[in-house]
């Protein structure tokens, strides 16, 4: 009997690899395009008429803020996907760095990865006596920032829904005396010690609000982070930037996008932190993106002038 060869496997260019991932998003914006054609009437006031309907008026006063006072269709779908955060902004998720909970409402992300949030609260935190958070969402890392003993810090955000949602947390944990959060696009006016980012980490177009915390087209805010960043840091201050390599080993950016980007705004990185995500998806290998999410490593750069 002959012996079977076996051939090499195919190697996937970056091209190959980004169209998997654009028709998986494809794929998923379909199977919802068919999923929100089914939808019910809510009545004035946000009532369900329907027999043995549940109370959604909490919910959507969550979503929408105050009812109109008219009759509209909302997909049944998307109205049990407002019923699930509303309960999770009632339960919040739990901080293990800060010792409580951050509670997020539909439409601002919610820090479930925790990996990222541990670099943060591992690196040094001396010495420094006035921090920016930008995009600061949730304001979780604006709370590990204000934890750690930084005496100011300033989270921006340009979602009123995040800025909302991060004051209401930052009061909850008991820090507003150290974190000031204002509504406005990337940096407020002056220089702080350190600046904090953790920008959407995938270089793709948001099909709605909420996606706009995971991707960021053609990574501009990550750019325009690192080109005026430098502008508001003290002498010797240090910039920490969050982010994951997935859109590397999805093909949507160069492998050396970053280092570039760090000698065009004239930083160097002065230490890295690293550390490998810890869910669900990272470990599933049934996921579509598997072949990238089991490769994906979160960084902590901690970068200073040149």
């Amino acid at each position: 009997m002959k012996k079977k060869v076996r051939k090499p496997a195919a190697v996937r260019s970056d091209a190959d690899i980004a169209a998997l991932f654009h028709a998986h998003r494809m794929k998923q914006a379909q199977q919802s395009r068919i999923l929100n054609m089914l939808a019910v009437e809510i009545r004035p006031g946000f009532v369900l008429d329907n027999k043995r309907a549940p109370d959604i008026r909490a919910a959507l006063l969550d979503v929408y803020g105050e009812a109109d006072g008219k009759p509209f269709f909302l997909p049944l779908n998307l109205l049990l996907g407002f019923m699930g955060a509303h309960e999770w902004h009632k339960k919040g998720v739990a901080v293990p760095q800060l010792g409580g909970s951050i509670h997020v409402p539909f439409g601002v992300f919610s820090p479930l990865r925790g990996e990222y949030l541990d670099l943060l609260a591992h690196a040094p935190s001396t010495g420094f006596q006035t921090a920016f958070d930008i995009g600061t969402g949730s304001g979780v890392l604006a709370a590990i920032l204000a934890k750690q003993g930084i005496p100011s810090v300033i989270g921006t955000d340009t979602n009123p829904k995040a800025v909302a949602c991060a004051r209401a947390n930052i009061a909850r944990l008991g820090f507003e005396k150290q974190v000031e959060i204002r509504e406005t696009d990337l940096f407020p006016e002056g220089f702080a010690d350190l600046i904090v980012c953790n920008p959407p980490w995938l270089p793709a177009k948001p099909t709605s609000a909420v996606e706009s915390a995971l991707y960021d087209p053609e990574s501009a805010m990550l750019a325009a982070f690192l080109r005026d960043a430098p502008k508001h840091l003290n002498p010797d201050g240090e910039i920490r930037l969050i982010i994951s390599d997935l859109a590397e080993h999805l093909g949507l950016r160069p492998a050396d996008f970053l280092e570039k980007a760090f000698i065009r705004a004239g930083l160097r990185v002065a230490d890295m932190m690293k550390t490998k995500p810890k869910h669900k998806k990272a470990a599933n290998p049934s996921d579509p993106l598997a072949f990238a999410r089991t490769r994906e490593t979160t960084f902590l750069y901690r970068l200073k002038k040149a």
